[in-house]
């Protein structure tokens, strides 16, 4: 490819990656936001089913501090109407998406689910329902159940991978190996459901080349995987990864280090990898380090520009 062209050859609402706000104006035709449902699970990597004490990164919300706590999580209908409140001064009438992500969203009974999602799905301004879960906690039964409602409203499975290396998924305490995951995969996309990949950039012991082996990985299980979520690295307070950061503390990325990394990250994507996150959120009651990542906005200022600069996007040195 030219490297010489300045802008990527893709229409993305004149942005150098594909974004999920791109992709979803041109489906829907407005903006289109989400609304945290509280499903009150837990997961069998905190409960003692697995013998762990979870992921070592994981806060006591089940990385899900954002979310609405609601007195009464028996109503999703008051759910829906509670959450929409908190984004009435953007939008006031939809469409917005159903996302369950504190904890496992699948580690309930079928039935109990199906009342959940069914639930969140009939409600006429809902136009997509979004579950956060592990990949080893996806029955025959629960994907049967997610292909049922994928017939009314698109449904979209986020699957929390990480890193591919063994060696830092057992530091993390992830709970299963990389085969599980695959298998997972290859059953959503069976079913006809969306599948979206969790990673997290800047994991103890991992050095950028270990990082993009991570992100190469997903770029070219594409198709099978149509979305991705680059999150960096944060230490919040209440973790294991906090106590252990205290005595053995490890490099963290620098805003400016990081902003390169990620874009070096969306060049080996595939251009046609739906890009739902680019760096997230750290609670700032609870976030220990990075600090400079508190400052959202000047972060993706920052990242424009460095595009800009670059004149690069996502997809230019992909190699199918």
């Amino acid at each position: 490819m030219n490297q010489t062209i300045s802008h990527p050859p893709f229409n993305w609402d004149g942005r150098p990656y594909h974004s999920l706000d791109s992709w979803l104006k041109k489906k829907y035709h407005a903006k289109v936001y989400k609304l945290s449902l509280d499903g009150q699970m837990t997961c069998p990597n905190r409960d003692g089913t697995l013998g762990n004490r979870g992921c070592i990164f994981c806060s006591a919300g089940g990385s899900g501090e954002f979310s609405v706590k609601y007195q009464d999580t028996s109503s999703i209908a008051r759910q829906i109407q509670v959450a929409k409140g908190l984004v009435a001064r953007k939008i006031s009438n939809g469409p917005y998406i159903a996302y369950f992500q504190s904890f496992t969203n699948t580690y309930a009974p079928v039935s109990r689910l199906e009342s959940l999602f069914s639930q969140a799905m009939a409600h006429p301004e809902i136009s997509i329902l979004s579950i956060a879960t592990r990949p080893d906690c996806l029955e025959p039964e629960k994907i049967n159940l997610l292909a049922r409602l994928n017939r009314q409203k698109p449904v979209w499975v986020e699957l929390g991978l990480q890193t591919i290396h063994p060696k830092t998924a057992d530091f993390i305490r992830r709970g299963y190996p990389l085969s599980v995951f695959e298998n997972a995969v290859l059953r959503l996309k069976a079913a006809g459901l969306t599948v979206i990949v969790h990673l997290i950039l800047g994991l103890p012991g991992e050095w950028r080349g270990d990082m993009l082996q991570s992100v190469d990985y997903v770029g070219h299980f594409s198709p099978a995987i149509d979305g991705i979520k680059l999150q960096l690295l944060h230490i919040l307070n209440g973790t294991d990864l906090a106590e252990w950061y205290k005595v053995h503390p490890f490099p963290l990325f620098t805003m400016e280090e990081y902003i390169d990394f990620v874009i070096t990250c969306l060049e080996y994507l595939p251009p046609s990898m739906v890009i739902h996150r680019l760096t997230g959120d750290g609670p700032k009651s609870l976030l220990i380090a990075p600090e400079w990542s508190k400052n959202k906005r000047q972060v993706l200022n920052t990242l424009a520009r460095r595009f800009k600069e670059r004149e690069t996007w996502q997809g230019r040195l992909w190699m199918p």
